[in-house]
């Protein structure tokens, strides 16, 4: 299959831009897979509605089956078309945080929305992505877009059209290249069939922001501890994993240069994923820098991104400083655990 690469301006998506967002559109609604950028990663999008079409995304992405996918929509009389028993606090949810990286869990209608995007549950997940190319390219399809992230299953998320080529060129119909994506992590998924909402999945929308708006907000179990089966589309599966096997590695640089050093003398090559405040003070094969623990917005940012940069390198371990679990960090310690399938290394 050939994969169509069309450059898209954001800026001009009403001129030379549009033949290429209405070609996309066009191949959305003939039940074909394009990859599109959003503010948070790149998804693969097809046509909600077509078991057809959202089979070719498990195909793409060789995606276990029984994985729920989040449907994106571009205004909100489209969220009655797919949910029903809307609770109040949905309308001020959504006052307050669309379009923008927040997954709504909703009771869903019966027949609109194809069974292989819900996963058999009796719950549709719907969110509206903050991004105008993304956007432009759900108004102009007028079909609801099941997307999850753009990449093979099981890698870290593309945050930047190159990402998207390099594990699905060849396997899908399109990529929309909008540029690199803003937030980086995935949306936060928030179950509102409960009279408190639970966060199923940590994103760009903290807690301590939906507790703003909405009160009381509890974390799904599956969130706090390893064998716990989520309920949120994209956490039942290990995920975000680079080539070479990653481990969270907490403690003071001298123990940290210790355990890496160990590895080395076992003759393997190692990576040391870490920030700006500790850049240079590590004698390893390959060094990643990703942002500063000063700022963890930039540091969410650039995860996925530093994370696949290990594998431009033969690198056989990945060791991984920890980051606070407070605000966009806990997204990022979600991420970091399931990429390291929970190991980690602590200092005694």
């Amino acid at each position: 299959m050939e994969t169509k690469l069309w450059v898209v301006d954001k800026n001009d998506l009403n001129g030379s831009s549009y033949p290429h967002v209405k070609e996309a559109a066009l191949l959305l609604r003939n039940n074909e897979v394009v990859a599109f950028p959003t503010e948070t990663v790149y998804g693969l999008g097809a046509n909600a509605t077509s078991d057809t079409a959202v089979n070719k995304i498990f195909e793409a992405k060789g995606r276990p089956s029984d994985n729920p996918l989040i449907v994106h929509i571009s205004n909100r009389k489209q969220l009655d078309d797919i949910a029903h028993e809307i609770p109040e606090i949905v309308d001020t949810l959504i006052e307050h945080f669309w379009p923008g990286p927040l997954t709504l869990v909703l009771r869903k209608k019966a027949t609109y929305i194809s069974e292989r995007v819900t996963a058999g549950l009796e719950t549709v997940a719907v969110r509206m992505p903050d991004h105008l190319v993304a956007l432009a390219i759900l108004e102009e399809a007028e079909i609801p877009v099941a997307a999850p992230s753009a990449n093979l299953s099981g890698r870290p998320s593309p945050t930047t059209a190159g990402h998207v080529l390099n594990d699905l060129n060849g396997r899908i119909s399109g990529i929309v290249d909008g540029g690199s994506t803003g937030v980086g992590l995935e949306s936060t998924v928030l179950d509102c069939t409960e009279e408190i909402p639970v966060i199923l999945r940590p994103g760009g929308i903290t807690k301590e922001q939906l507790e703003i708006v909405c009160g009381q907000v509890s974390v799904d179990e599956a969130l706090l501890k390893e064998g716990q089966a989520p309920k949120s589309p994209g956490m039942k599966y290990k995920h975000y994993s680079p080539k070479a096997p990653v481990t969270i590695i907490e403690g003071s640089q001298q123990f940290i240069q210790e355990v890496i050093k160990k590895k080395q003398s076992e003759g393997f090559k190692v990576g040391v994923l870490t920030t700006q405040e500790r850049e240079g003070l590590y004698n390893a094969d390959k060094v990643v820098i990703c942002g500063s623990r000063t700022n963890l917005k930039k540091v969410a940012t650039g995860l996925y991104d530093a994370l696949r940069a290990f594998d431009e390198s033969d690198i056989d371990y990945i060791f991984s400083e920890s980051f606070p679990q407070e605000g966009i960090g806990v997204a990022i310690m979600n991420r970091l655990l399931k990429a390291a399938s929970f190991q980690v290394i602590r200092e005694t």
